[in-house]
Protein backbone atom coordinates (compact mmCIF):
# COMPACT_ATOMS: atom_id res chain seq x y z
CA UNK A 1 0.00 0.00 0.00
CA UNK A 2 1.12 3.52 -0.64
CA UNK A 3 1.69 6.14 2.03
CA UNK A 4 -1.39 8.01 0.83
CA UNK A 5 -3.58 4.90 1.01
CA UNK A 6 -2.35 4.14 4.52
CA UNK A 7 -3.04 7.70 5.71
CA UNK A 8 -6.53 7.65 4.20
CA UNK A 9 -7.15 4.27 5.86
CA UNK A 10 -5.90 5.45 9.28
CA UNK A 11 -7.66 8.83 9.28
CA UNK A 12 -10.75 7.24 7.72
CA UNK A 13 -10.75 4.64 10.47
CA UNK A 14 -10.83 7.36 13.10
CA UNK A 15 -13.60 9.10 11.18
CA UNK A 16 -15.57 5.82 11.05
CA UNK A 17 -15.13 5.28 14.81
CA UNK A 18 -16.37 8.82 15.46
CA UNK A 19 -19.33 8.26 13.13
CA UNK A 20 -20.14 5.05 15.01
CA UNK A 21 -19.94 6.84 18.35
CA UNK A 22 -22.33 9.55 17.17
CA UNK A 23 -24.65 6.93 15.69
CA UNK A 24 -24.84 5.14 19.04
CA UNK A 25 -25.47 8.50 20.68
CA UNK A 26 -28.34 9.15 18.25
CA UNK A 27 -29.74 5.70 19.03
CA UNK A 28 -30.04 6.60 22.71
CA UNK A 29 -26.65 5.67 24.18
CA UNK A 30 -25.39 8.98 25.58
CA UNK A 31 -21.62 9.14 26.13
CA UNK A 32 -20.05 9.35 29.56
CA UNK A 33 -17.08 11.62 30.28
CA UNK A 34 -14.54 8.91 29.42
CA UNK A 35 -16.36 8.25 26.14
CA UNK A 36 -15.97 11.91 25.24
CA UNK A 37 -12.27 11.84 26.12
CA UNK A 38 -11.78 8.93 23.71
CA UNK A 39 -13.25 10.97 20.85
CA UNK A 40 -10.78 13.87 21.02
CA UNK A 41 -7.72 11.95 19.73
CA UNK A 42 -9.85 10.64 16.86
CA UNK A 43 -10.72 14.22 15.90
CA UNK A 44 -6.99 15.00 15.98
CA UNK A 45 -6.19 11.94 13.86
CA UNK A 46 -8.68 12.98 11.18
CA UNK A 47 -7.17 16.49 11.04
CA UNK A 48 -3.64 15.08 11.03
CA UNK A 49 -4.60 12.77 8.19
CA UNK A 50 -5.87 15.68 6.10
CA UNK A 51 -2.63 17.58 6.70
CA UNK A 52 -0.48 14.51 6.07
CA UNK A 53 -1.98 14.16 2.60
CA UNK A 54 -0.62 17.61 1.75
CA UNK A 55 2.68 17.54 3.68
CA UNK A 56 5.31 14.87 3.07
CA UNK A 57 7.58 13.29 5.64
CA UNK A 58 7.09 11.01 8.64
CA UNK A 59 6.27 13.69 11.24
CA UNK A 60 2.50 13.86 10.72
CA UNK A 61 1.98 10.07 10.51
CA UNK A 62 3.96 9.79 13.76
CA UNK A 63 1.55 12.32 15.31
CA UNK A 64 -1.33 10.25 13.93
CA UNK A 65 0.08 7.16 15.63
CA UNK A 66 0.33 9.11 18.91
CA UNK A 67 -3.32 10.17 18.60
CA UNK A 68 -4.38 6.57 17.90
CA UNK A 69 -2.35 5.30 20.86
CA UNK A 70 -3.85 7.97 23.12
CA UNK A 71 -7.40 6.88 22.36
CA UNK A 72 -6.40 3.20 22.63
CA UNK A 73 -4.99 3.86 26.10
CA UNK A 74 -8.12 5.78 27.10
CA UNK A 75 -10.28 2.94 25.77
CA UNK A 76 -8.29 0.37 27.75
CA UNK A 77 -8.50 2.54 30.87
CA UNK A 78 -12.26 2.96 30.40
CA UNK A 79 -12.61 -0.81 29.96
CA UNK A 80 -10.85 -1.31 33.29
CA UNK A 81 -13.21 1.15 34.96
CA UNK A 82 -16.23 -0.64 33.46
CA UNK A 83 -14.95 -4.04 34.60
CA UNK A 84 -14.08 -2.80 38.09
CA UNK A 85 -10.35 -3.48 37.64
CA UNK A 86 -9.53 0.00 38.95
CA UNK A 87 -11.27 3.13 40.17
CA UNK A 88 -12.44 5.62 37.59
CA UNK A 89 -12.93 9.36 37.86
CA UNK A 90 -15.17 10.21 40.79
CA UNK A 91 -17.30 12.56 38.69
CA UNK A 92 -18.70 9.70 36.60
CA UNK A 93 -18.50 6.48 38.60
CA UNK A 94 -20.70 4.66 41.14
CA UNK A 95 -20.70 7.18 43.97
CA UNK A 96 -20.65 10.24 41.77
CA UNK A 97 -23.71 12.16 42.84
CA UNK A 98 -21.58 15.24 43.31
CA UNK A 99 -23.60 18.27 44.28
CA UNK A 100 -26.94 16.89 43.11
CA UNK A 101 -29.83 17.25 45.47
CA UNK A 102 -32.60 14.72 46.00
CA UNK A 103 -34.85 16.95 43.91
CA UNK A 104 -32.34 16.87 41.05
CA UNK A 105 -32.25 13.09 41.19
CA UNK A 106 -36.04 12.76 41.19
CA UNK A 107 -36.66 15.43 38.57
CA UNK A 108 -37.45 14.40 35.03
CA UNK A 109 -35.83 17.64 33.88
CA UNK A 110 -32.78 17.32 36.16
CA UNK A 111 -29.31 16.55 34.88
CA UNK A 112 -28.77 13.11 33.41
CA UNK A 113 -25.80 11.29 34.86
CA UNK A 114 -24.07 8.89 32.50
CA UNK A 115 -21.90 6.57 34.52
CA UNK A 116 -18.42 5.66 33.30
CA UNK A 117 -18.38 2.39 35.22
CA UNK A 118 -21.50 0.96 33.57
CA UNK A 119 -21.37 -0.92 30.26
CA UNK A 120 -24.15 0.50 28.09
CA UNK A 121 -23.65 -1.86 25.13
CA UNK A 122 -21.40 -4.76 24.27
CA UNK A 123 -20.72 -7.17 21.44
CA UNK A 124 -18.89 -10.48 21.90
CA UNK A 125 -18.22 -9.53 25.51
CA UNK A 126 -16.50 -6.25 24.60
CA UNK A 127 -17.91 -2.82 25.41
CA UNK A 128 -17.74 0.18 23.11
CA UNK A 129 -14.65 1.35 25.02
CA UNK A 130 -13.01 -2.04 24.48
CA UNK A 131 -13.79 -2.02 20.76
CA UNK A 132 -12.38 1.50 20.53
CA UNK A 133 -9.15 0.28 22.14
CA UNK A 134 -8.87 -2.70 19.76
CA UNK A 135 -9.54 -0.71 16.59
CA UNK A 136 -7.35 2.17 17.74
CA UNK A 137 -4.37 -0.17 18.20
CA UNK A 138 -4.91 -1.33 14.61
CA UNK A 139 -5.08 2.28 13.43
CA UNK A 140 -1.88 3.05 15.36
CA UNK A 141 -0.15 0.26 13.42
CA UNK A 142 -1.40 1.67 10.12
CA UNK A 143 -0.09 5.12 11.08
CA UNK A 144 3.31 3.64 11.98
CA UNK A 145 3.53 1.85 8.62
CA UNK A 146 2.63 5.15 6.91
CA UNK A 147 5.39 6.91 8.87
CA UNK A 148 7.89 4.24 7.85
CA UNK A 149 6.86 4.61 4.20
CA UNK A 150 7.33 8.37 4.55
CA UNK A 151 10.79 7.94 6.10
CA UNK A 152 12.00 5.51 3.42
CA UNK A 153 10.87 7.81 0.63
CA UNK A 154 12.58 10.78 2.28
CA UNK A 155 15.88 8.90 2.64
Amino acid sequence: MTRTTLIVLAAGGSFALLAGAYLFQALGYPPCALCWYQRYPHFAAVAIGALALAVRGPFLPILGSIAASATAILGAYHTGVERGWWQGPTHCTGGALGGLSGGDLLSVEGPRIVMCDQVAWELLGLSMASWNAVFSVLLMIVWIVAARRSATRAA
